[in-house]
């Protein structure tokens, strides 16, 4: 038997089939840009985006050596991002991304009206304009044509099972993001709702991951050559999908995703502390499988490398693409081990935790006349791995112990780049033979959706397979430390020009 697996990112799409053993069978891939109309606006053109989707969807299916075995699907998906949908689906509006600066001056009323950590006790999250919320009151005071014609503002995971005939729904994992769900109730929070005065029946219905939200509808079934009889089954945030697809399911365990965010995603049972989870800037959020927990520890790491792509590469890239051929293998392989030092503070765009700074801006430090592009890659690679390393040094280490880090994402097929981050680290990097692992953790839901597997673990067990360790190199290890005390001066140092700068 085969399963479909769907992800959603904010630059791309992708969809993989396969089997129940955890090959990957045939695949499709759809790249797509951020439409930025306006300074500090950043959204996705949510046709274009479900057109791209429905192409990788046909594309995966051409492919495939036998369609009629994929008996159903899931959708992995970016989290806070939404789409305004009517009930006979259509599509009202782009969809506002979290880094979008629509929302900020919410902020100060969303403190008023409820404590930090009251809202943390309630939902497991610091408030942000990063979350769903403070895009929805924009809509709703900003755009109201577009709020009141809404029937739902649905994550994208629940859209794309929406468009293809689903129910309006949305998981555990995504709806916790919007900073509405009560994650002890497991629903939407009336408090919530009512103090920040957004209306319930636009929200759509609460479901577990790796649950049955309906079947496809017969014309896109007929469209993208998909069996009538397929089985739609929720998803859940991307990265929850990738931990899954990693084989992270247990406690102990974190994966390290390196795709166009980087992000750590360490699973526990039992809920942290409030007060140490705030100083931190770390959210609570329900796992993908049932009674764990994950949180999360990113920065755009993979944007910041796309940037680097286009800015110092662009001609490049476009002959790549022109031959069918990948081309940040090739920028990453000029890296040579006496590369000279270059230091990156990668705010190239609004941080993650602990500060979720979004009034800075990158910084290259050591640029001589002998720099290399290449130089400037390897900064780039070590400061995205740095940001993070500081962050999880910053945690208790009873709680939050990893002994090793499973590794997916398109970042990951780079030897260098995860050993850059196993030496960094110290700790092994355990990558995976499909490196794509929110495709397969949303293949992995939809199998237990339809009852091949009885739980996650089981689908962990029979489809999730290690391919390379990469041990730390003792002595860039070394190197490694020196030059990560070095980059820990950066921000502090430089936080008052920068923000002034900002300003």
């Amino acid at each position: 038997m085969n399963f479909l697996g769907i992800d959603v990112g904010t630059s791309g799409c992708k969809t993989t089939a396969f089997s129940h053993e955890g090959e990957a069978l045939s695949f499709a891939y759809e790249e797509y840009d951020i439409q930025r109309t306006k300074p500090g606006w950043a959204e996705l053109d949510a046709s274009a985006v479900w057109r791209s989707v429905k192409r990788t969807i046909a594309g995966t299916i051409n492919r495939h050596p036998d369609p009629a075995s994929i008996r159903a699907l899931s959708v992995s998906s970016m989290a806070e991002a939404v789409v305004p949908v009517s009930r006979d689906r259509e599509i009202l509006a782009p969809s506002i991304l979290n880094f979008d600066s629509r929302g900020e001056e919410y902020l100060p009323e969303i403190h008023n009206l409820i404590d930090d950590k009251d809202l943390f006790t309630i939902n497991g999250n610091p408030s942000g304009n990063i979350y769903t919320l403070t895009k929805l009151l924009w809509l709703r005071d900003k755009s109201p044509d577009i709020y009141e014609r809404a029937d739902y503002f649905l994550h994208w995971s629940g859209f794309v099972l929406f468009m293809l005939g689903g129910e309006a729904k949305t998981d555990f994992s995504l709806a916790n993001r919007t900073l509405l769900f009560d994650l002890s109730e497991e629903d939407w929070s009336e408090s919530l709702i009512n103090t920040f005065k957004i209306e319930r029946s636009k929200l759509p219905a609460i479901t577990p991951s790796a649950k049955p939200v309906g079947t496809i509808s017969p014309h896109i079934a007929s469209e993208l050559g998909l069996s009538k009889d397929m089985v739609l089954v929720s998803g859940a945030h991307d990265q929850c999908a990738n931990a899954v697809g990693c084989g992270v399911v247990e406690d102990g365990q974190a994966a390290y995703g390196m795709g166009t965010y980087h992000c750590i995603t360490p699973v526990y049972s039992e809920l942290q502390p409030a007060g140490i989870m705030l100083e931190r800037g770390l959210n609570i959020e329900h796992h993908a499988v049932p009674g764990k927990y994950v949180s999360f520890i990113y920065n755009p790491g993979g944007a910041l490398v796309k940037w680097y792509r286009d800015t110092f590469a662009h001609e490049e890239h476009q002959q790549a693409l022109k031959a069918g051929s990948g081309i940040y293998e090739t920028l990453i392989g000029e890296i040579t081990d006496d590369a000279k030092p270059v230091l990156v503070l990668p705010h190239f765009a609004p941080t993650g935790p602990p500060d979720f700074v979004a009034d800075s801006s990158g910084v290259i430090v050591g640029l001589r006349l002998q720099t290399t592009r290449a130089d400037v890659l390897q900064g780039i690679l070590e400061g995205t791995a740095f940001y993070l390393k500081e962050c999880m040094d910053s945690l208790p280490p009873a709680s939050f112990h990893v002994e090793n880090y499973r590794v997916a994402g398109g970042g990951s097929r780079s030897d260098r780049w995860v050993q850059v981050c196993a030496d960094i680290f110290e700790r092994p990097f355990i990558r995976l033979k499909v490196t794509e692992a929110g495709t397969l953790g949303a293949a992995m839901m939809a199998g237990v959706g339809i009852g091949f597997f009885s739980s996650i673990q089981e689908s962990a067990g029979a489809m999730v397979q290690t391919e390379r360790t990469f041990e730390p190199d003792k002595q860039r290890t070394g190197q490694y430390k020196r030059r990560y005390e070095a980059y820990k001066k950066l921000w502090p140092m430089m936080s008052q020009y920068l923000r002034s700068l900002s300003n």
